[in-house]
């Protein structure tokens, strides 16, 4: 097949694809905003946040992955034009978000004892329980924002996530300015003024994007008037069935990198806090591919719903290769400037800590090579991934992503990241080790899939 089957699906998943990505990339500007800031106040501050927000990456993690399964049975029932069965994806998926979020926010609260028992530096952990508090109280809000935006992609309306986002970043910006350094008569918070302005930006985003999608036809209906305790039992089934699983994959990738935060604890406060330079700009390219991940999903569950699995196929490859191509980028970049992107995150003009800074940022300079270098395979695992969820398989990926992380990728991090041994990069060698076995064997799976369901709708017609 000509190549250019391919590459003239790029401008309508760029188009689908690129308001996801601007989104996700708003959730981690918020992060790279509070770490660029808290950083000017001191590595311990900075590796406070980065220990407080290992707690929370699971808990978003486990939120996040389970509202994906709104969009493919969305993207399914819009392919098939059936309205009815949209509200219903939504008001039910909705529904066992906002349980989702209050149950995490539950768990993280009563989990913080557990920072006293991690072996991790004893004023890091001091700062990090107050930051903790607000930051997991936000996860009911952020459950419910990935509700309507899980909703909206489904819809191929991928733009108003993007919107709501852009002007969450704006608020907490603005309230991370005042409270963290108490500008304009504000009280000096420190990182507990970040965390501030996270909790109130992720209330802002929700409000936003609700009013967003009630102004406009296609949605109006689907998001007003719902009644959200009548519920149907199949439907929420068919949700928990889909989520779940979905859930699981993320929590699986999002463990290792917090594990990685952890191990990096036990170095000290200097390589936690470069190990969060190195993650936080990882976690901004990342979030390019997530959006080829999402146009995937939405693509693939469109033709899933009109049968047509050459054309599904021959989408899914275009998305795959426009989203490598991109990673190749992003490894180009993160080698060229991997020595002084980190240096974004201290203060050099702070000459009591400049031993500290410079210890940090040379650290974090190793661990952008390994970044570089993963580039490739983690676009490749988490677009191939939204594929799968798209054909609405998460079973056997959930396996895979389990084995990947866990059985290869963990094990060389732990051995590897000791102080004796290479340390940090050590630690990133495992997530690398992790993300590769991931993409080749989701990418085995997939091609498996399309292959057969090709076959058996070919055999039907002959």
């Amino acid at each position: 097949m000509k190549i250019s089957n391919y590459t003239s699906e790029f401008k309508y998943n760029w188009k689908l694809a690129a308001p996801v990505m601007l989104g996700m990339l708003g959730h981690t500007f918020v992060s790279f905003v509070d770490n660029v800031m808290v950083g000017q106040l001191g590595t311990a501050e900075l590796a406070a946040v980065s220990l407080g927000n290992s707690f929370m990456f699971i808990a978003m993690s486990l939120g996040i992955g389970f509202s994906t399964a709104i969009t493919p049975l969305t993207a399914e029932a819009d392919g098939a034009n059936n309205s009815k069965l949209s509200k219903s994806s939504f008001k039910h998926g909705l529904f066992l978000c906002i349980v989702l979020g209050i149950s995490l926010f539950l768990l993280i609260f009563f989990s913080k004892p557990l920072l006293q028992f991690m072996d991790q530096p004893e004023e890091v952990v001091k700062l990090a329980i107050p930051y903790l508090d607000l930051v997991a109280f936000s996860l009911i809000p952020l459950t419910i924002f990935q509700a309507f935006k899980q909703f909206s992609d489904g819809l191929s309306m991928t733009k108003y996530p993007m919107y709501a986002t852009i002007l969450g970043n704006v608020v907490n910006i603005g309230l991370n300015y005042v409270l963290i350094f108490g500008k304009f008569g504000f009280p000096e918070l420190g990182i507990v003024g970040a965390a501030y302005g996270t909790l109130v930006s992720r209330f802002v985003m929700v409000i936003h994007i609700w009013w967003l999608l009630a102004r406009k036809e296609k949605s109006k209906k689907l998001v007003t008037n719902i009644k959200i305790f009548v519920l149907d039992k199949l439907m929420l089934k068919n949700i928990l069935k889909l989520g779940t699983p979905s859930a699981m994959q993320m929590f699986f990738e999002v463990g290792i990198f917090t594990s990685a935060i952890w191990l990096s604890g036990l170095l000290g406060k200097n390589p936690q806090a470069a190990n969060q330079i190195a993650l936080n700009l990882s976690s901004m390219t990342f979030m390019v591919a997530t959006g080829f991940s999402v146009a995937a999903m939405i693509r693939v569950g469109n033709q899933k719903g009109l049968q047509d699995f050459k054309t599904l196929r021959r989408v899914a490859f275009s998305i795959f290769l426009f989203a490598v191509l991109l990673a190749v980028g992003f490894g180009i970049l993160f080698l060229l400037f991997r020595a002084d992107l980190p240096k974004l995150y201290v203060d050099f003009n702070d000459v009591e800590n400049y031993a500290d800074n410079l210890e940090v940022v040379t650290i974090a300079t190793q661990l952008l090579l390994a970044s570089a270098i993963f580039q490739i395979s983690d676009s490749i695992q988490v677009v191939v991934l939204g594929a799968l969820r798209g054909l609405q398989d998460v079973m056997i990926p959930t396996l895979i992503t389990f084995i990947s992380y866990w059985l290869i990728g963990f094990p060389i991090s732990w051995f590897l990241g000791k102080e004796n041994m290479y340390g940090s990069f050590g630690i990133w060698i495992g997530l690398l080790a992790g993300l590769s076995a991931a993409a080749i064997m989701l990418y085995i799976r997939f091609n498996y899939l399309t292959l057969k369901l090709i076959k058996i709708k070919y055999d039907e017609s002959s």
